[in-house]
């Protein structure tokens, strides 16, 4: 069993920055996959960034490329999206995946807002 939690959203400002961070624990591998997925109201989740346990990045969404970045600390099992230069556009529900041992796990989400 693994336990997937994000944290670090919240209010900002357009133009300014978030970093959302999360962590898994509990029964794991050391070669987690991990991920961000974002979704906006009435439509479906959708990939923002993943990365392999390695630290390679696999995907960036395109709205987002040059703006955000996904990192990860595999001593402590998390994943980092730095969010800059956020628009109104960036505001969601983010939540943040571990894949492991063909299992995918969810955080609960974690809200950004962005305003004028």
């Amino acid at each position: 069993q693994v336990q997937v939690e994000e944290s670090g959203g919240g209010l900002a400002s357009a133009g300014g920055s978030l970093r959302l961070s999360c962590e898994a624990s509990g029964r794991t591998s050391s070669m987690l996959r991990m991920g961000w997925y974002r979704q906006f109201p009435g439509k479906e989740r959708e990939l923002v960034a993943r990365l392999w346990w390695n630290g390679n990045v696999t995907y960036y969404a395109d709205n987002i490329k040059g703006r955000f970045t996904i990192d990860r600390d595999n001593i402590k099992n998390a994943v980092y999206l730095q969010m800059n230069s956020l628009s109104i556009e960036d505001t969601a529900l983010y939540y943040c995946y571990a894949d492991d041992a063909g299992v995918r796990y969810w955080g609960q989400g974690t809200r950004v807002a962005v305003s004028s």
